[in-house]
């Protein structure tokens, strides 16, 4: 189980929300003091909403980051499993041929 968010969503977005709306574009520092959240934070929650609305390219969207653990999550169990097949089939074959040098 992932652990609890330290921010609520609805803070995130209305952090963001605020963010990209103002003219000229804040200091995010000084921001994230009034909001009450750490600056890095903040940080990172615009560059995702930005990486999200197809505004940046050096970082994977929420839904690849998505994707990418649900890929990695069944690699993993897929890899298990070929484990599995591999020592079964290691063990079923010693069984049907006892002569055979292992």
């Amino acid at each position: 189980m992932p652990a609890p968010r330290k921010y609520p969503l609805e803070l995130r977005e209305r952090a963001v929300r605020m963010y990209r709306s103002a003219e000229p574009k804040p200091v995010i520092r000084r921001m994230a003091e009034e909001l009450g959240v750490h600056h890095e934070a903040l940080r990172n929650w615009i560059r995702q909403a930005e990486a999200d609305a197809g505004e940046r390219g050096d970082i994977l969207t929420t839904a690849e980051r998505e994707e990418l653990a649900a890929l990695r999550k069944e690699n993993a169990q897929l890899k298990r499993a070929n484990e599995v097949l591999r020592t079964a089939s290691a063990f079923f074959a010693a069984q049907l041929d006892p002569t055979r040098p292992r």
